[in-house]
């Protein structure tokens, strides 16, 4: 997936302003501007479109992980990873909404993906591991396709 449609869709389900997405950048150390933000969420097609490249992904999703967790006493704003993937990004929306597995079984539900506690488990595990799976652009958009039914009722 396009980190473009991730932010896209993270805000959709939020209901995120334009001031917040703002202030989630800003908690990651990241100052964008509100006309940045707005070019981020435009489609491919639109002539003010600007490509989300994945160290502002990262930055994204670390403000986000900061605004709904804080920080850890005596850390500091982590630094971003420079080359994301869809593990490391249902990674960082694990840790930011705070969800077990049995939340995430029962998110993929909702958008009507089934998947087992072993299967999150290879997603999660370390890339070296002979058991890790690769995420794939589908498993992560339904996630979000559940989180958007779970938090909007869409």
């Amino acid at each position: 997936m396009l980190n473009n449609d991730i932010l896209r869709r993270i805000r959709f389900v939020f209901d995120f302003s334009n001031a917040k997405m703002v202030d989630i950048f800003a908690k990651a150390n990241k100052s964008v501007t509100t006309e940045e933000v707005i070019a981020l969420l435009k489609k491919e097609d639109d002539s003010d479109y600007q490509a989300c490249n994945d160290l502002l992904m990262c930055q994204f999703l670390d403000g986000l992980i900061i605004n709904n967790r804080g920080l850890k006493p005596g850390t500091d704003v982590p630094a971003p990873v420079k080359s994301l993937n869809n593990n490391l990004i249902f990674k960082k929306l694990r840790v930011a909404l705070e969800l077990r597995e049995d939340d995430i079984i029962a998110i993929l539900k909702l958008a009507e993906f089934n998947s087992t506690k072993s299967e999150l488990g290879a997603l999660f595990r370390n890339p070296n591991h002979k058991n890790f799976k690769p995420c794939g652009d589908q498993f992560l958009r339904n996630f979000l396709q559940g989180l958007s039914k779970k938090h909007r009722g869409v």
